[in-house]
């Protein structure tokens, strides 16, 4: 019975089947489900002969083509774990100028264990999801009261710092220390799903599964850095999300997405989160040379940083009605708000912002000062927002003229960003 059934859920006749057995037990569908997944990855397996000529290929053509990025020169596990830390959810070329800054300022752990965390976000600002600083500080201090400054080369170790996740850990012991261990992020999920005509979608468990039994059957027992790196290289480079340069690619011979004529077809797309409209209005206090900040946008956002008292709102005026109950509420009994001198459009994740800026004023402060008081010519020093970096640029009074680099943008589905 249980072949039967699985044989003709695979075929796509699962229909006929229920009408035979109108009730299939789960034990039933999941024998089905396991069938059909063993099934998908035995279809994409390829020869013992393909996979050392894959993996040749692979390797040749990265010894020719590698990018000299600036992570790659050293074979330092403290440079390949702060590089691997910023790639997550974040661009190549977003990410070089940011790691370039950082190793100047930290060249070893040791300096990033000592370095005031302040300054850690400062230098982090702009590029997004800033829980990861926190946490590489925090894990560098470990690593120099645990480990002696230098990085353990077991997993288990990695895995126990904060903010190290499996990939990370993997991805320090296959690059610094060319350990056997696979890593499946975004553009190895592409590189596979062509290579192997599979359907789905990086989010899918099937998928996942497939894709990662493939890979370890073409990882390559020596030189499994230079591999992994090679997989990478070639989705960010020449296995595109939507224009793939296949005439150039090494193993388009072997690739059953090139030879289906649609490689762009694979893999299937993510369903995107509809973007949300919001409004913020933001108030700059001031108090002789210095003004107010406070830790965290609102919302819950940006928490690590330091920004302009803030509030949003579905609509200009309900951010504005929000803003001035918050500080009545936690500045003083009367607030004095007045008309907008600054605004500007942000984005955060899914959220698509419409900022204002207002000049305020509290009268009657409390005794214990809700805000963090900067002097502003120490500002532009100071770990504050990618947002109040873009608002200060508006408002003439805090001098900021040059530029900071923009906000890395939301990564499209299969994009350069690590997992």
């Amino acid at each position: 019975m249980r072949g039967f059934f699985a044989e003709f859920t695979l075929s796509g006749q699962s229909e006929i089947l229920r009408g035979v057995y109108p009730e299939p037990t789960a034990e039933i569908l999941r024998f089905a489900q396991n069938d059909k997944r063993r099934a998908t990855i035995k279809r994409m397996k390829f020869s013992g002969q393909d996979r050392d000529a894959i993996r040749s290929a692979l390797l040749k053509w990265f010894g020719r083509n590698a990018r000299p990025l600036p992570w790659r020169k050293s074979g330092d596990p403290y440079a390949v774990w702060v590089s691997e830390v910023m790639l997550q959810q974040t661009q190549v070329a977003t990410v070089i100028p940011y790691y370039q800054r950082f190793l100047a300022a930290f060249p070893t752990l040791a300096d990033l264990a000592r370095a005031p965390l302040e300054r850690v976000l400062q230098l982090w600002s702009g590029l997004g999801y800033y829980r990861r600083a926190r946490h590489l500080h925090q894990a560098a201090k470990e690593l120099v009261h645990r480990f002696a400054g230098t990085f353990p080369q077991d997993y288990e170790q990695i895995r126990s710092l904060p903010g190290i996740g499996d990939y990370t850990a993997r991805a320090v012991l296959s690059i610094a220390f060319d350990q056997p261990y696979t890593l499946l992020d975004g553009n190895v999920a592409r590189v596979l799903s062509r290579l192997a005509a599979l359907k789905g979608n990086l989010h899918q468990l099937d998928f996942r599964r497939a894709a990662e039994a493939q890979l370890e059957l073409l990882l390559a027992p020596r030189s499994s850095g230079d591999f992994n790196q090679s997989l990478m290289e070639l989705g960010q480079t020449l296995c595109l999300p939507r224009a793939p340069r296949c005439p150039a690619c090494p193993v388009r011979s072997w690739c059953r997405g090139y030879k289906s004529g649609q490689p762009q077809l694979y893999p299937q797309p993510r369903p995107r989160r509809a973007a949300e409209s919001h409004y913020l209005a933001a108030a700059i206090l001031r108090r002789g040379p210095r003004v107010a900040m406070v830790r965290g946008l609102d919302d819950g956002l940006l928490g690590e940083l330091w920004n302009f008292p803030s509030a949003f709102g579905r609509s200009r005026p309900e951010a504005l009605a929000s803003l001035r109950h918050k500080l009545a509420a936690g500045g003083g009994a009367s607030v004095a708000i007045q008309d907008s001198i600054a605004q500007l459009r942000h984005g955060i994740t899914y959220r698509s912002i419409r900022v204002h800026a207002y000049p305020a004023e509290i009268s009657c402060p409390p005794r214990k000062d809700p805000f963090q008081w900067f002097p502003v010519s120490r500002l532009r020093q100071a770990a504050i927002s990618q947002l109040a970096r873009k608002i200060a640029q508006r408002i003439p009074f805090f001098g900021f003229t040059v530029s900071t680099p923009s906000p890395p943008a939301p990564l499209p589905q299969g994009g350069e960003g690590r997992m």
